[in-house]
């Protein structure tokens, strides 16, 4: 790969070698340097409500979704976006960090559990996701996972892609039919008897089905179980697909790669010359490149100019992704340099759903839709993501699991300080001892 110094020569985390207008290349010392940020932003969106079989959720939802405000855990019920003020809470926790995951995943995992849930709890969840209190639209939202669930069951020759469902959960606990045939047939799940007082059995069943759904991706989702769950929902997705127009690896070549103005590492580079959907945003300050896969499913990736990385994230709402994918238009792109690399992440999401005002199901939670019971709580949820991108494609996967467990009221009575004491028949309840103790010490 020729020319792969800061001076002169092109360097890219993501990074688009084309100029800022049609024909004029952008030198390399312009280019943005802080390249772990930029990675996370692109790796974020590659994958994110870009493909046509998305569609269908999309307009379900769209309009239920108002412009995210930047004070995520102060906005109104209603006025959030799910996914970007997600993805805003997941960087603000780990700022240095990649950031890779699936809202699908999530969205559709609390989805199920607001099957389930009642009142002010059900209404968080929703408010949550971004679904106002308007009438039918929590059916929306089931039905446009549903219809989704079901075309993704289709087969499909250039493109692996599966979504799915199911519950794990304690043998006779008394589980409500219409959750369970809501599940059934709305998120097509299926339901598998465990063992949870077996708590390293039970864990080894929940991690091996998803491993197994997931082709590998996804290996060690439930960290641990202590024997107090009665009921795990978990949700998987596997997406594998080649690029329509594939990188020869004999172009791949070890590149700089600009992690910050001061860190610098050396990693395979992939490089191509194609006409591919472009757009050069010049409000926001970022460069924009679509690739498209052998199924017209594509990834696009997101280069903000030196400096932007924090704005661009700040002003991430669904209108701003419309405007772009409306702004993509065909250009030649002469080179263009993008890193072979492999991401996980593992995230225990229970603060950050709080951060975004799904808290009552962690505590004071009304689940009675699942068991007729109000003694349900969710323990932890957890969500695992892993994508590899190659000169051939893309593979990624991700799962989410939701711990439920039956609430134990704890009544805990500390006796130290001054106390009365009454000694009573049982027959004919009669006092025959009443007295006060103030100190216990004095004889």
């Amino acid at each position: 790969m020729a020319g792969t110094s800061r001076d002169g020569g092109p360097f890219l985390q993501a990074q688009v070698l084309v100029g800022e207008r049609l024909g004029q290349k952008k030198p390399a010392a312009h280019a943005y340097n802080e390249g772990l940020a930029a990675m996370r932003l692109c790796l974020f969106l590659c994958l994110v409500l870009l493909g046509p079989r998305m569609a269908t959720l999309r307009r379900s939802q769209k309009k239920k979704i108002q412009e995210v405000p930047p004070a995520v855990t102060t906005a109104p019920p209603g006025s959030r976006d799910f996914v970007f003020d997600l993805y805003r809470a997941l960087a603000a926790a780990a700022p240095a960090q990649n950031i890779f995951f699936s809202p699908l995943s999530i969205t559709v995992s609390l989805a199920m559990l607001s099957l389930g849930a009642q009142s002010n709890t059900k209404a968080q969840i929703l408010e949550g996701l971004g679904i106002g209190p308007g009438e039918g639209s929590e059916e929306e939202l089931h039905s446009a996972s549903q219809r989704l669930l079901r075309e993704l069951q289709q087969p499909q020759d250039s493109l692996q892609l599966s979504l799915g469902n199911a519950l794990f959960t304690k043998p006779r606990l008394p589980i409500q039919e219409a959750f369970l045939g809501a599940m059934r047939t709305l998120y097509l799940a299926d339901t598998f008897p465990t063992n949870f007082e077996d708590p390293e059995g039970a864990k080894k069943k929940i991690n091996d089905y998803v491993a197994k759904q997931t082709k590998g991706k996804i290996v060690d989702l439930i960290k641990s179980l202590d024997g107090t769950q009665v009921m795990v929902m978990v949700n998987y997705i596997f997406f594998k697909a080649q690029w329509k127009t594939p990188f020869d690896p004999k172009h791949t070549e070890q590149a700089e790669f600009h992690v910050s103005d001061n860190k610098t590492v050396e990693v395979p580079m992939m490089t191509l010359d194609l006409e591919t959907p472009y757009f050069r945003d010049e409000e926001l300050g970022c460069t924009l490149v679509e690739l498209t896969y052998t199924s017209n499913d594509s990834a696009l990736f997101i280069l903000p100019d030196e400096g932007k990385m924090r704005d661009l994230e700040a002003k991430l709402t669904p209108e701003t992704l419309t405007r772009w994918r409306n702004s993509l238009q065909p250009r030649r792109i002469h080179e263009l340099y993008l890193p072979k690399f492999s991401i996980k992440s593992n995230y225990e999401l229970n603060d950050i759903l709080s951060q975004l005002g799904i808290r009552k199901i962690f505590a004071n939670a009304d689940l009675s839709g699942i068991t007729g019971t109000a003694d349900l709580v969710v323990s932890q949820v957890v969500h695992g993501a892993a994508l590899d991108v190659d000169e051939e494609g893309t593979e990624g996967a991700a799962a989410t699991g939701i711990s439920m467990e039956r609430t134990i009221l704890r009544i805990i009575v500390r006796v130290n300080r001054p106390f009365l004491i009454a000694i009573v028949l049982k027959d004919t309840q009669s006092i025959i001892f009443l007295g006060k103790v103030t100190n216990p010490s004095e004889a």
